[in-house]
């Protein structure tokens, strides 16, 4: 085992796509009785605190099915461990590997705070019994879950108890603001949470909490970023926080909220969400080739009928299709490239099967492109095509304007939340973009002055 201890030791084994942590969770997953779990149970009571936190991290990624009575008691045994971080693992590997019982007896005997509120988070639904808990991040975690499944009458008094102990809760629970905000999110209450984040942003003490809820709440709703930046750059001071830094940052992702507030918060020591050049979408005019018929003709007699991506095709059917109609066998190719499969080329290629086909295949193509506008890092591109189907993609509009009109944000997945709230910007942006599209379209002409 001597690989498995230098892994440890280094840190290689918990680091992501590591091979060796690869293989340890691997390992653990496959036998818990096996030499790997063995070593992992004895490394947690090692004279190195580093090696201990180690050790219970990765026992805790043990399959969770059933107790594991073993790491359960190696775990139980660092729970006073003089190393806070030590602490903090065992408790969870405790609930994890020992199960509700398990957790609810060391809850109930132990008194370290810091042990109890990491025990309480990872038992969550059933902490009923606790609401009155003498430790406040206790009891904060407790009636958070309650108002998560509260009906609307009880929420003032629950409200009153929680902002009562959330800044004493802080000095043990991380991330007091976001699990606020999040259940707050999900009751759907927005203007509870601006007037909370004034009345948090407002006392020193809780300021970096009410930063946490309003980067939860930027994060769910679209409006909340307009109304929350000038609040932020307001109460963030001289000397601007981490949690404050990272509420500016999270708030500057918004586009209509720097159109509204840029020059303010140009005044903040922060600086803005990094803006890629292309979200998604065709490059720049510049970055486009031109073809005339000729060699966009030698260049799809070079491709198979079936293919399923081809580049510059915008440019290459229009080329052909400025010239004349299209060739039995260049239709047969971009129709392959239209209809076969969603993603990017269909939002590409199909307003150039309705140029090719006529209007009659508005319908059509329409039914193929309308689904799609909200979906995760293919949506833009068939927000472009409708923008250049112009008014033949006027019955797309009620699609456009739902995505364009919601107040929550799509759901999509990226590695992180700023990330996922720009992919929901950028989105936006192209249906706003294609809608002005449609409707300048279809506008009459201007009457020429008498």
């Amino acid at each position: 085992m001597k690989w498995l201890d230098e892994a440890v030791s280094a840190g290689h084994a918990t680091t992501a796509a590591h091979p060796s942590r690869i293989t340890v969770i691997d390992a653990l997953r496959a036998d818990r009785t096996g030499p790997v779990p063995r070593r992992l149970l004895q490394l947690s009571h090692s004279d190195d605190a580093f090696v201990r936190r180690e050790a219970l991290d990765l026992l805790s990624y043990a399959e969770a099915g059933s107790p594991w009575l073993e790491a359960a008691a190696a775990a139980l045994a660092r729970l006073t461990d003089p190393d806070e971080e030590v602490r903090r693992r065992a408790a969870h590997l405790v609930v994890r590997a020992g199960g509700r019982d398990v957790g609810l007896r060391a809850l109930g005997e132990l008194t370290e705070p810091v042990v109890r509120t990491v025990l309480a988070d990872h038992l969550q639904g059933s902490l009923a019994h606790l609401r009155d808990d003498p430790l406040p991040s206790v009891r904060f975690l407790v009636r958070l879950e309650a108002l998560r499944v509260a009906p609307a009458p009880q929420w003032p008094s629950l409200d009153g108890a929680l902002l009562a102990d959330a800044r004493a809760a802080a000095i043990h629970l991380d991330r007091v603001g976001r699990r606020w905000g999040r259940v707050l999110c999900d009751l759907g209450r927005e203007r509870h949470v601006h007037a909370l984040v004034a009345r948090l942003l407002g006392d020193p003490t809780t300021r970096d909490i009410g930063a946490g809820l309003a980067r939860e709440a930027c994060h769910h709703w679209r409006a909340a970023p307009v109304a929350l930046l000038p609040l932020l750059v307001r109460h963030c001071g001289p000397e601007v926080s981490p949690a404050m830094a990272k509420a500016l940052t999270t708030a500057s992702v918004s586009r209509a909220a720097m159109r509204a507030h840029g020059a303010l918060f140009a005044t903040v020591a922060v600086t803005p969400y990094p803006r890629p050049r292309h979200l998604f979408g065709s490059s720049s005019p510049t970055q486009r080739p031109t073809y005339d018929s000729a060699t966009a003709g030698a260049v799809l007699r070079a491709k198979p009928v079936d293919t399923g991506r081809l580049h510059h095709a915008p440019e290459l059917f229009g080329a052909l299709l400025d010239a004349g109609p299209l060739t039995f066998r260049q239709a047969a190719q971009l129709y392959n490239l239209t209809f076969k499969r969603p993603g990017r080329m269909q939002g590409v290629c199909a307003p150039l099967w309705l140029r090719h086909a006529g209007p009659t295949a508005a319908p059509r193509v329409l039914a193929l492109m309308t689904p799609h506008l909200d979906a995760y890092g293919i949506g833009e591109y068939y927000a472009e095509g409708l923008a250049r189907m112009g008014r033949h993609a006027l019955p797309a509009l009620p699609a456009l304007t739902a995505l364009i009109d919601r107040r929550t944000r799509i759901p999509v997945n990226d590695s992180t939340r700023d990330g996922e709230m720009m992919l929901d910007e950028g989105l936006l942006a192209a249906a706003l973009a294609a809608r002005h599209a449609i409707l300048a379209d279809t506008a009459p002409p201007a009457q020429a002055a008498p």
